[in-house]
């Protein structure tokens, strides 16, 4: 493979875990696992089905700094974790629950808000539904091309298990500033908006690193919370070599304030626009403007 300008921007190799396992790790559930392109953390099929069902991308997480960043939802599944973690904010104890995976929610004129990765509803002992809260799961967006290195690497994964992709072309990283714009806020406000007006309880499951970029929350006791945003992190099991996802913190806040403080980009210096506005009139008036007549310019 021809090797482009070397650039050192990130780690050695971005491939923390690939169909489940680490890529340094050679052991027969590993290497069965990429073979068949299998899923371990609860998908909705035996396979993974990551942007391609036929061809997966099999990247849970890449490489960031002193640990992976979780870069696929369904990575936050592994043991149903995030599941437990919410029925404990929106029920009380020993409430009986089940959990959907991927509801529709529509609004009230019948389109479609999205689906609800993850609903949790609570029942009676006949089986009657008594109360529900909604888990939103973010991963985050990677810059760059993944593909090329996961692909590199399912070539022979025993020999590129070491690979040094640091000086490629697009490196892959994470996308922190798209993952919270582009999906994480317009999920707050579409589906969350909803949940939020009908008085039910709603969470979001979000990787360490990820939450760090969000703007400080405000934060409140568990039992006025309208909203719980639960923070993990895969740490590495070095015996198994496999990476265990364990919930950092949880932080409880109020519906309202918390989508303020997410939607709402805190201002510059007004000095430094009014700057950028005189430099653009400056070269304006250097520019003799245009007197051509329509029927010349077509």
């Amino acid at each position: 493979m021809a090797k482009k300008a070397r650039v050192k921007i990130g780690p050695k190799q971005p491939l923390a875990e690939v169909f489940g396992f680490p890529i340094s790790n050679q052991s027969a559930e590993a290497t069965r696992y990429r073979a068949n392109k299998l899923c371990p953390y609860n998908n909705s099929v035996p396979n993974c089905t990551k942007d391609k069902a036929l061809t997966p991308l099999g990247v849970c997480s890449v490489n960031f700094g002193d640990s992976p960043v979780i870069t696929c939802p369904i990575r936050f599944r592994e043991q149903w974790i995030i599941a437990e973690d919410a029925a404990g904010f929106f029920f009380a104890p020993n409430t009986s629950w089940t959990s959907i995976t991927e509801v529709r929610l529509k609004d009230a004129v019948g389109k479609s808000a999205g689906n609800i990765d993850l609903v949790l509803v609570s029942y009676n002992e006949k089986g009657k539904l008594v109360d529900f809260g909604a888990l939103e799961v973010q991963a985050v967006y990677i810059s760059g091309n993944v593909r090329e290195p996961f692909e590199h690497f399912m070539e022979n994964p025993q020999a590129n298990s070491a690979m040094d992709w640091s000086g490629e072309l697009y490196y892959p990283r994470p996308d922190f500033l798209s993952s919270s714009r582009k999906r994480l806020a317009p999920q707050l406000l579409f589906k969350g908006g909803i949940i939020h007006a009908w008085g039910k309880k709603s969470a979001v499951a979000l990787d360490r690193k990820f939450f760090s970029t969000l703007p400080k929350l405000k934060e409140v006791e568990k039992s006025e919370a309208e909203i719980a945003w639960f923070v993990y992190d895969i740490i590495l099991d070095t015996t198994n070599n496999k990476y265990v996802l364990s919930q950092i913190e949880a932080i409880y806040t109020k519906f309202s304030e918390a989508l303020l403080e997410i939607t709402v980009s805190k201002p510059g210096k007004i000095g430094e626009f009014v700057k950028v506005l005189q430099s653009k009139l400056d070269r304006k008036h250097l520019t003799p403007p245009s007197n051509k007549r329509l029927d010349q310019m077509l």
